[in-house]
This record gives structure tokens, sequence and C-alpha cells, in this order.
């Protein structure tokens, strides 16, 4: 991150430095000036970024922050809250189906009263599933009991971030605090920002942390119980007192903002209105477009057409007051939302701004609700335009014709509607019979028959080509081998991830066989209920019409991170049993937000958030051993695979189809390259993948129904290699080789070592 920097008069008393960046940059800028003690946090698009950031300081000494990755953003907001509890100051930084995911945590803390602040960086709510900005995540947040503070541009976002630490911790709110700004509009866009020069002005200003007279978990004489069980008619005593904070938090707001507008010159009242002095119509917007917005003020202006916009600065509590005393002349108003309430006849806004209209007795003012910008869809001025013709007509002709509507969208067209390009694939050719697997009656063993790969490359493969994976990405060339091992049908669900992401951007898709895709969190009981379901229905005859084979296989296909935030689901089905596959290609990151560390990533190894400096030498924990975890489950059938030996893959693949169409759940975890995240030459993925293999990191085997078999021992092959001739050919992991790093790398070769020999121990004895 670099902030360098241009001093630069400010109309303020305090010293500040111009800069040029984006929103998240600054969301880290200001938090690594205010030095929180924790950072609780995991990678979601567009907030990542945020963690980077600060992670990349960290590595160079710019602050203390103690930043702990999560297993999930429901983990992350645990981690915050139990850091609050224990009187400190704490930040995170998340969007979208991740806010979603620690939805049930943020009442928690609210009502508990423990003070934090973290950045909403807005994006649309799957499904279906889009990166893109919108604010159906930051509607969710109205009823959490956060004050929410807006942010239009990089330098709100920085601004409001210190605001929103003096705020959450002033003794007459309490609460925590969400900053709110727009994804990739304003989190990724470069503006010029001026900041305090001096992080001692900062800590000056938001006051230095001193939990003394608040009570936290670490005060041994003073012991605490925190959210106990509580009946009436203290719950309600309990939320009245918390509704009461709330709405001090504006007063308390507008108190901070005119102290950090002497500092700074800068100055946020509540409400930020434009040219509304003698308006007759206005368009309410939020965040990044209510700056486009007053473009088209001045147009309408210098038409002589008396025109003003109105855009809040904080939006939890609502400035119901003031919104109706700015709108009490106007004669229409269009309330762009960038989120529906569907079925509520308009979005959040409209009917809030209604509920305020009424309650404070304007009674003239006609107000057009559309929804807007969904998903990311740009606003330009012409769109801006369009809001105020449908105000200056209503206002023209004292009515509304259509009071609700959505603006930007697009009637179908029949004559475009997807088609299929290819047919279905043909039973009989996916069920080869060059592939079998029998139980031997005596042993109990499974006999495994499968024929050189070369013999199966008229098998039809299971994803089309176009897909738009990174060059050399071995997700795909993965799976394919696997599925070659596959006879039959199958349904394939993919969690979020690169193998989702890139095959299937409407209206296309790569899939030739049926396809679902649930979130990381739950893709694995999403499986569950679709195989339970099959076999039900088969069991009540409802599927003879579809011509479906007994033999039909379910997989999931999990990866990027997926068996960390899917752990739990992932778990739960395999104590359940169901008869299905689960996948995992491992490539070591969560690469489809962009390269951050993920708990399989290994110890030492460079990524976005476990950056490598002067203060840090890249990911500071172990790697998680899936496999083994999942082998503690006692499903009958756990395996390695890659692509150094296709034929023990295949083996297991077939191996695996009889186990989930027989006996219950199998797991899968093959190793794949992954040149972004590797920093490696796209041409080496092989010999990556050979080396990780013979240095033991990835050893291969297979645990059947609780027994142990090493598939291939390189050490009796005379093929094993030192794990630095494997580290030294990635740019991840290079800086391991180097004297300064040996520390690290003795630690990681010892646990790749402890691990190989508590495998073979496994394969010696079966007890174990």
């Amino acid at each position: 991150m670099a902030i360098e920097i241009n001093k630069e008069v400010s109309t303020g008393t305090v010293e500040q430095r111009m800069v040029y960046e984006s929103g998240n940059e600054m969301a880290a800028y200001a938090a690594h000036q205010i030095n929180y003690h924790v950072m609780g946090y995991f990678p979601i698009s567009p907030s990542t970024e945020v963690a980077q950031f600060l992670d990349l300081m960290k590595a160079n000494g710019q602050h203390d922050i103690k930043l702990i990755p999560a297993d999930g953003e429901h983990g992350s907001a645990g981690i915050c809250y139990g850091a609050s509890a224990a009187g400190g100051r704490v930040f995170n930084a998340t969007s979208s189906n991740g806010y979603l995911y620690m939805l049930e945590q943020m009442p928690v803390q609210s009502g508990t009263r423990f003070p934090m602040v973290m950045n909403l960086v807005c994006r649309s709510v799957s499904g279906p599933l889009d990166i893109h900005g919108d604010h159906s995540d930051l509607y969710f947040a109205l009823n959490t009991g956060w004050p929410i503070l807006m942010c239009r541009d990089p330098q709100a976002v920085y601004d409001m971030n210190i605001i929103a630490l003096k705020l959450a911790e002033d003794p007459e709110v309490r609460l925590p605090v969400l900053v709110a700004s727009d994804g990739y509009f304003t989190s990724h866009q470069k503006r010029r920002v001026q900041t305090f020069a001096h992080r001692a002005d900062v800590h000056a200003f938001v006051g230095e942390h001193s939990p003394e007279g608040f009570k936290h978990v670490l005060d041994r004489n003073n012991p605490i119980t925190v959210g106990p069980y509580m009946n009436e008619p203290d719950y309600i005593n309990n939320c009245y007192q918390q509704s009461v904070a709330m709405y001090n938090a504006s007063e308390v707001f507008d108190r901070i903002r005119q102290e950090y507008a002497a500092l700074t010159g800068r100055d946020y009242q509540i409400l930020d209105q434009y040219r509304m002095d003698d308006a007759e119509v206005a368009v309410f917007l939020m965040n990044s477009a209510s700056e486009i917005i007053k473009d088209v003020v001045d147009q309408l202006r210098a038409k002589g057409i008396k025109a003003g916009s109105v855009a809040p600065n904080m939006i939890r509590p609502f400035p119901a007051k003031q919104i109706a005393e700015a709108l009490r002349s106007v004669k229409a108003v269009t309330v762009g939302d960038r989120a529906d309430s569907y079925g509520g006849h308009g979005g959040n806004m409209t009917n809030e701004i209604k509920a305020a209209l009424f309650t404070h007795g304007v009674k003239d003012t006609l107000v057009i609700s559309r929804i807007y910008g969904l998903g990311g869809k740009d606003f330009y001025a012409e769109d801006g335009h369009h809001l105020f013709e449908l105000a200056i007509e209503a206002a023209s002709t004292g009515k509304v014709d259509v009071p609700f509507d959505y603006w930007g969208h697009s009637p179908g067209d029949p004559d475009k509607a997807p088609k299929r390009v290819l047919e279905p694939l043909k039973y009989e050719d996916l069920k080869t019979g060059l592939i079998t697997v029998d139980r031997d009656e005596v042993s109990g063993k499974l006999k495994v028959k499968v024929p050189p790969v070369r013999q199966l490359t008229k098998k039809p493969k299971r994803l089309a080509p176009g897909h738009g994976a990174c060059p050399g990405c071995g997700i795909f060339s993965g799976l394919e081998l696997f599925f070659k091992g596959i006879e039959g049908d199958i349904v394939a669900l993919y969690q979020t991830g690169c193998a989702m992401v890139v095959t299937t951007g409407f209206p296309y898709s790569s899939h030739k066989a049926t396809y679902i895709h649930n979130l990381f969190q739950n893709g694995a009981a999403t499986l569950s209920g679709v195989v339970e379901m099959f076999w039900e229905r088969k069991r009540r005859g409802e599927l003879d019409q579809y011509g479906l084979k007994d033999d039909f296989t379910f997989v999931m296909i999990t990866g990027d991170g997926g068996m960390d935030i899917g752990m739990g689901p992932a778990i739960g089905s395999a104590l359940r049993n169901h008869k299905m596959i689960i996948l995992e290609y491992d490539n070591e990151g969560y690469m489809n937000t962009g390269a951050q560390l993920s708990y399989s990533t290994p110890l030492g190894h460079r990524t976005s958030t476990s950056n490598v400096g002067k203060h840090q030498g890249g990911k500071l924990f172990h790697h998680k051993d899936t496999a083994q975890i999942m082998a503690a489950t006692n499903i009958p059938y756990v395996f390695t695979g890659s692509e150094s030996l296709p034929q023990d893959l295949l083996r297991k693949a077939a191996k695996a189809q009889y186990y989930a169409q027989n006996v219950g759940l199998v797991y899968g975890k093959i190793l794949i390259t992954c040149p972004l995240n590797w920093l490696s030459e796209e041409k080496i993925g092989q010999t990556l993948i050979d080396e990780a293999v013979n240095s033991c990191f990835f050893p291969l085997y297979d645990v059947e129904e609780g027994i142990t078999t090493i598939t291939y021992n390189p050490e009796e092959k005379g093929k094993r290699i030192p794990l630095g001739d494997w580290l030294k050919n990635m740019g991840k992991t290079k800086h391991m080789t180097r004297p300064e790093y040996a520390d690290a790398l003795k630690s990681f070769e010892d646990e790749v070592d402890r691990r190989w020999q508590r495998l073979k121990a496994k394969h010696e004895n079966m007890y174990l």
C-alpha cells in the first residue's frame, strides 16, 4: 500500500496530507492510524482489500493490529465480539453474503453494548451470484441495532472510519458502528483524499483507549456475566436502553462531526442537501450515486428548473425529522433504492421516507419509488435525469401514475432465449464397462480394475471447452481425470469458488451434466438434501419417467477455501453418511477472491493476507489436514490424489463411486496447480505437483473403512526430495529458502515429516 504523500493547505486546524487512493485503502489507512487492537476477518469481494492492505502494512511494521484470519464470516464476527468484550478496540470489514453469514451475531453485539467499527463494502446478495455493488446487504443491517454511517467517496470512507470509533465509544452510545461504502464504485475507485498527517492527531481526536468505567471480561476484580438469559420485564428494558442509545447516536454524531469539521475543514451533516433551499422537485439517493446526481441538479437549474438532491450521511438512526423538513416544500421527490424490499411496494428508504413525511405532518409531497443500479449496474447522469423527469411530471400533474417500479431493467426477447448447444450426455457413452469394482466376499476388500488412461479418452468430458479459468489452472484437468473414473450419470454441486465462477457466466454454462451451486458454507448440506430426495422419490416411483438408473452418482466440488467456511456442514453430512462424494481441489488459497490465505495454505507461504516483509514471513500457522479430519468422522472412504499418478487417481475415483452408491459418504482431496496464487510459470505445473508428492508434502493414500494404505511411497521408489526443491520453484515460497527464514523452513519440514511418519505408522498398523 503506497501512500505518499503531498502536503496541501487545509481549511482545518490540523496538519493534513493529500493522498490518491481507493476507498478500501482509506479504510485500512484509517484503521492503521487508529492502531486497533484486533481485526478478525474473512476475505470476500469487494472488501477483501481492506485486510490485504492492513496485512501488508503489518509485514512492514506500520501498525500493531493483531490480524486474525477466521474460518468464515460468522467466525470473524465471533472473534470481533470476543475481542470487544475483552475491552479492546476492534475492527472488521465484509460484504454481501459474508455479512449475512455473520448476521445473527450483529444483534448479539449491539444488544450487549460492546463497541467496534465494521466496514460494510456494499455488494449484491445472491442468488444468483453477483459480486458487484448495490445495497441489498446494507438493508439487512437496518434492524441489527448498529448505527450506520454512509460514505459517498474514498474521502468519506477515511473520515467516517475515524468518526465511527469516537461515536461507538461515546458513553451515551456504546454501540458497534457500521461504515457503509459502495462496492467497486467507491472501494476500488481512486480519488484525492486528505488525511491526518500525524497519527498522534488521530489519537487526540478519537481519544486514547481507556476501558476504565466500562465493563469488560478481563477485570478479575469485577467479574461480569455477558449475554445472560433474560426474561420479561428485563428483556424489554434492555431493548429500550439500546433504543435510547441508538437515538443518542444521532445527537452525538452531530457533535462529533462539528469537532471533526473544525479540525479538518470537512463537515458531514447528518443530511447532505444540495440546492434544496427553494427546490420544488428532488431526488433522494445514497452513497456514490448521490454525487453524480448533483451534476444533474446543476444542469436542470441552468434550465430554470428548481431541482435539488438529498443524501444521508447516517441512516441509523434514520434522520426522519431532517428529511421531513428538507422535503416539506418539495412538490415531488423520487427516491432511488439500490435494493428492493420485495413485496413492500418500494425499497427500504422509500418506505422510511414516506413514514417520516407522515409522522412529521408533510402531506403534500408526492413520493415516487424506483429500484435502480442492482448488481453493480452503473448510474449515469442520464439515469438521474430520468428520476427527475418522474418528479417533474408528478409535480406538474399533482399525481403519481406509477408509484413503484424498477429503472434500468429490460424486457426479455423470446428470440434470444438461451438454447441448448450440446445434447445431453448419453448414458451408454458414460458407462464404458472398462472400469469394474467388486467386493471380495471373503476378505471384504474391493477389487478394482481400471484401464490405462488412453483407453478412456473416448469417454465424454463432463465439462465443455470454453471456461474462463486462468492459464495453467489445474482445476479442470484434475476434475476431468477424476471424472474419467466415474461411470454413468452424475449430479454435481459446486460451492462458490473458481471452478464455479469460471464455468457458469450466464447465459452460458460449461457443464454438460446437471449442476447446482450453493455458497461455501452450505454446499454439503444442500447436496445431502438432493441425495435424500433422489432416493425418496425413487422409492415412491416418481422418477421412473426420467429413465434414471440406480447408479446415479452425486458429487460436490469444493475448493478455494471451501473446506474452511464449509467444514461444519461437511462434517455434519459425513456423520449422517449420505451417499455422495465430496471432492476438494486444493489450490492452497482463497483464489476466487484474489489469493488470500486459507487454512490449507502451508506455513510460511506468501499470500495477499500473509505477506512477507521485515516483520512477517508469510503465513504464521500450519495447514489444515482435511483428509485426516474427514477420516476421523468414520466415513467409509477417504482418499488423496493428484495428476502426478493418474492411474492411482482413476482407481480411487472408481472406489469412491462404489462407496458413494452402496455405503455412504466419500471425501477426496486432489492437489492442483494455481499459477496465480503460487506465483509460478504455467508450464511447470505438472512438475510442481510431482515435487509436492515426492517431498511428502502431499502424500497419496486412502482410508478404506478405517484402514489406511499409502498408495505411493516416494521413499520406497527412491524419489523423495527435500521440501526446498519444491519451494524454490514458486514465487510464493522461494523466500523460505533464504537464510533469514531458516526457522520457518525448519518448522515446515518438521511438520511435513511428522505427518508423514504418522501416516506410515497408520499404514503399518490397521488399528491406528
